[in-house]
């Protein structure tokens, strides 16, 4: 039997068993998946963050409309993880630092015995390939 050729349906049924492990992850807690990557990708930056900014950066990274990440933003901040600084920026709050780490151990556990599966080498040049598709797709997307 000669291995599959990566593929759209591949990277698809990938993308579907992540979003299915974020879901559990999620479940109980008040956040959906567009809070969920706007606040962790706050924690990636660092706090404070300046509110345009990230806005910006997340609608691009995910492809959303900025309304909708400002709204993820909005209610992060009415949840309590997040407060507001002056001039536009904001930072995480303990409670925010505290769920983060929580969502971060549950998908990380799982995520960590699929991908300690595959050999370091494999898993570096799937992200290559990957990497360059993506970069290609987004270069596509931004086409008149």
């Amino acid at each position: 039997m000669t291995a599959p050729t990566l593929n759209p349906s591949i990277v698809g049924r990938a993308e579907k068993h992540h979003s299915a492990i974020l879901t559990r992850a999620l479940s109980g807690t008040t956040l959906d998946e567009h809070q969920w990557i706007t606040l962790n990708q706050i924690v990636a930056a660092g706090t404070p963050i300046d509110r345009a900014g990230h806005i910006d950066h997340i609608a691009t990274l995910t492809r959303w409309s900025p309304a909708e990440v400002g709204t993820a933003l909005s209610r992060l901040l009415d949840a309590g993880l997040l407060r507001e600084l002056p001039e536009g920026r904001a930072e995480l709050t303990a409670a925010g630092r505290d769920l983060v780490a929580r969502i971060r151990t549950e998908t990380g556990e799982t995520i960590s015995r699929a991908y300690g599966s595959v050999s370091p080498e494999d898993l570096a040049t799937a992200a290559r390939v990957l990497t360059t598709i993506t970069a290609r797709m987004a270069a596509e997307l931004s086409l008149p």
